[in-house]
């Protein structure tokens, strides 16, 4: 597995305490290796989950971040910022997707890690929202779990027993290429799969089995399973980042 010496240097304990899937600042500075982040910009961290993503930007681009999520409330992640020493770079908002409070074009940037798959696989999210929050010159970036390749029935063989409808958000780089590209609304600066997705998978895989039920209920040892039942290795995890036209 390739190294990531910004995200190497945050604790482990406190990533792991907020973390909801594999390790979000790996996936982060995989993405911003190929986005231009500026002290000062607005970015937009959609889907933030407990913020860690949002600390990260902040410390490590200095950047003015808008933490939005919808499953962790504004209240606590604001904790954390203030615990981490950024609540002057951090604003913690709590909305939905298709209900964001920002005017159109107020961001330099808008960013989802391991999220957006769950509201943006629709062909409409992207020109009808995500498009509009970032200003002529902005960019998009995001990484969400995917595959390898489109299948026939919509996933492997290998992984039939255990795919269930939301996995039916998986898919691979080309398309969510496709998906934006499309719309005429952007220019696609980067569409790729990160290298062995699997050990970036697996640690969070391996801590959910012990910890996840404890927090969100049943079902922690579902990921482990995946990457298991996955003998092709045909699950991936996907980066993209997009431009806005002047």
């Amino acid at each position: 597995m390739r190294k990531y010496p910004k995200a190497d240097s945050y604790d482990l304990s406190w990533i792991e305490q907020n973390w909801m899937g594999p390790n979000p600042l790996w996936l982060l500075e995989d993405l911003c290796e190929h986005m231009d982040l500026r002290p000062g910009m607005r970015v937009l961290d959609m889907g933030c989950g407990k913020g860690i993503t949002s600390v990260f930007l902040a410390k490590e681009y200095g950047v003015t971040v808008f933490a939005n999520d919808l499953w962790i409330s504004a209240t606590d992640n604001l904790r954390r910022f203030e615990e981490a020493g950024v609540a002057d770079m951090v604003v913690p908002i709590h909305a939905e997707a298709h209900a964001l409070p920002y005017a159109e074009g107020f961001f330099d940037v808008a960013i989802a890690i391991d999220c957006y798959h769950y509201f943006g696989a629709s062909e409409s999210y992207f020109p009808d929202v995500f498009s509009k929050l970032v200003k002529p010159g902005g960019q998009w970036g995001i990484v969400v779990p995917g595959l390898k390749a489109e299948f026939e029935k919509g996933y492997p063989e290998t992984l039939e027993e255990l795919w269930i409808p939301e996995l039916f958000t998986l898919h691979s780089n080309e398309w969510w290429r496709k998906l934006w590209e499309k719309t005429g609304l952007c220019e696609i600066i980067s569409c790729y799969d990160l290298d062995d997705p699997k050990a970036l998978w697996q640690p969070w895989a391996d801590w959910a089995v012990e910890n996840f039920d404890k927090e969100w209920g049943e079902g922690g040892d579902f990921d482990v399973k995946l990457l298991e039942a996955d003998t092709d290795n045909d699950l991936a995890l996907i980066a993209m980042v997009a431009k806005k036209a002047q």
